[in-house]
């Protein structure tokens, strides 16, 4: 058998593995909802009788995607992609019968969501099979006189200036010279933090958050759930947002509302 089918059908195999297991959880009254990404998936959880939250990878984005899912699979609630802004999610949950989540805090990928490839070009590991996006194991940093520079898989991703704050060599946000300028070609090296669009997104009509939680420590969610915590709670009390600071905690400590605020790239 061909290795690539055989890897294929050995993930599948898994999968397959995990939703029973799951199945078996859900019949014993532990699981009530899941969260889901491919159609086949959705699928297997609604026949079962789950409650089903549409994870982004479905790419489900437009209104008559999401209310497919709605309708065919009972789908409850979808995360939405990276990449619409605020008049843009009014819009489609004004068109829509299902609750929606999007992202507030954490790494901006440029990719179709969940389909990246950059990352295993280099490490031969990506969050389609793996779960991560440029693995802490491939990285490393070198100096180089006053200059750092960082790697991922033994290549230079970015060479910082000493006056400047070196970020996670993630592929995507590398600096690299194009036309016979370095420059940031992707995306530049900054974390999302839409504290401040909370206001809007509530307008918009979004039901819940979604803060980036992979491969990050204990002090990392702690901090990042508490100030939002904060910013709810004074939402819903009609009070101005509370003061926060969670630079310290975004990559290369600089932040962006993304495409809530500005043209996607």
């Amino acid at each position: 058998m061909h290795r690539g089918r055989s890897a294929a059908l050995i993930v599948l195999g898994v999968a397959l593995m995990l939703l029973g297991l799951l199945f078996l959880a859900g019949a014993a009254g532990q699981v009530r909802r899941l969260a889901v990404a491919g159609v086949s998936l959705v699928l297997g959880a609604a026949s079962a009788g789950y409650g089903v939250r549409g994870w982004r990878a479905a790419e489900a984005s437009s209104p008559e995607a999401i209310q497919y899912y709605v309708n065919a699979f009972g789908v409850k609630r979808v995360v939405l992609p990276r990449v619409l802004n605020v008049p843009e999610i009014a819009a489609l949950n004004a068109a829509i019968t299902c609750e929606t989540e999007v992202f507030v805090f954490g790494g901006l990928c440029v990719m179709a969501e969940g389909r990246c490839s950059l990352s295993s070009y280099i490490t031969g590991r990506s969050p389609n099979m793996n779960g991560v996006c440029s693995p802490a194991s491939h990285v490393s940093y070198d100096e180089d006189g006053d200059d750092m520079i960082s790697k991922l898989g033994g290549y230079t991703i970015n060479r910082f200036a000493s006056d400047e704050t070196a970020g996670y060599p993630t592929l995507c946000k590398g600096r690299f010279t194009s036309g016979g300028k370095a420059a940031y070609v992707f995306e530049e090296p900054v974390s999302l933090n839409a504290i401040d669009v909370l206001p809007q997104l509530y307008e918009a009509g979004v039901t819940a958050l979604k803060i980036e939680g992979r491969q990050r420590g204990r002090a990392y969610v702690r901090k990042v759930v508490e100030d939002f915590r904060r910013a709810v709670d004074a939402l819903g009390a009609d009070n101005p947002l509370p003061a926060q600071d969670l630079a310290g905690l975004s990559e290369g400590q600089a932040q962006t509302a993304g495409v809530y605020n500005k043209i996607w790239r």
